[in-house]
């Protein structure tokens, strides 16, 4: 039987952290009663004083919702949720859809659908970009995989969790966009945070500089939502670090896969492990900064 989005559509989330809270937020604001888990229940409160209903497992979750979100940490975690004795696919009904936010392995994605296809579930891989202030405001970009049919279904859900919303082809489609966007951001975060320690060093006004190059070829989102957050030293995350070492690492694995050489991601996933050794990893993407800081011994 194939799923139908109505009202009574009963939501099943898990991962309540950074951006989670907010898109699930979203959607209970939107009148859809949600059945939640998370690793850390305090982090799901937010939620549950919406009136969330909490879960003690995936399995739980999904025994109760005709479509169930994820959005975890890494490949592992999602295999866990998945896969584990206590996780979605032991208990999703067939007609339901899971839907995994999270980024991760375009593979995984594959073996999620196969897994699911057999007891007649429904996937999609979309995994989303924009931080938690695209989660915040609802305007994340969704790189979305899967049959067309069930991301055709419940595309209002995606409407109200994204701004930009785009269908990239079957399963695994929306992780291979997903890698794309992360190689593009790699080298953007590298060349925002040296043309501030330029400023600095050069001793200009970073936030006078930045109003100056922001409103010419340079203007992208990391330059106005991120570089201030630098000149702030404000260094909490919006995306973790330790996340986006994943995310790189599984864009360099299947670039190998594909006999890719990409020397620009290699250098800047180095440049990170740098920030993870200095203990930064559970901060923002844009503690690279603090890295070359380092390389550089300035010390602002």
């Amino acid at each position: 039987m194939a799923f139908k989005l109505t009202k009574e559509s009963h939501i099943g989330w898990i991962g309540t952290g950074v951006m989670g809270i907010s898109m699930v937020g979203h959607l209970m604001d939107n009148g859809y009663q949600a059945t939640v888990y998370n690793r850390t229940k305090a982090k799901a409160q937010a939620a549950l004083d919406k009136g969330a209903n909490w879960a003690d497992s995936p399995a739980e979750v999904a025994a109760v919702a005709d479509i169930v979100f994820t959005i975890v940490g890494f490949p592992a975690d999602v295999e866990e949720v998945y896969f584990g004795e206590k996780g979605i696919l032991s208990t999703a009904r067939s007609g339901s859809v899971l839907v995994d936010m999270t980024t991760t392995k375009p593979s995984l994605a594959v073996e999620i659908h196969k897994q699911s296809q057999e007891k007649g579930i429904s996937t999609v891989d979309a995994p989303v970009s924009g931080g938690d202030v695209g989660a915040k405001n609802g305007t994340l970009s969704i790189m979305v995989g899967g049959d067309k049919d069930t991301v055709d279904e419940i595309m209002p859900l995606l409407d109200i969790m994204g701004g930009n919303i785009i269908y990239e082809g079957g399963a695994g489609a929306g992780q291979h966009t997903k890698m794309c966007n992360q190689i593009t951001i790699a080298g953007t975060m590298i060349g925002v945070c040296e043309s501030l320690l330029y400023a600095y060093k050069s001793g200009l006004d970073l936030e006078v500089m930045l109003q100056a190059i922001s409103g010419g070829a340079a203007g992208c989102w990391t330059l106005s939502n991120l570089a201030p957050r630098v000149v702030a030293r404000n260094f909490e995350p919006g995306f973790y670090v330790e996340h986006f070492v994943k995310d790189m690492e599984i864009a360099l694995d299947e670039a190998k896969r594909m006999n890719l050489f990409l020397p620009g991601l290699a250098l800047v996933h180095q440049l990170y492990k740098a920030v993870e050794a200095q203990g930064y990893g559970k901060k923002g993407t844009h503690a690279l900064m603090l890295a070359l800081e380092s390389i550089s011994k300035v010390e602002p």
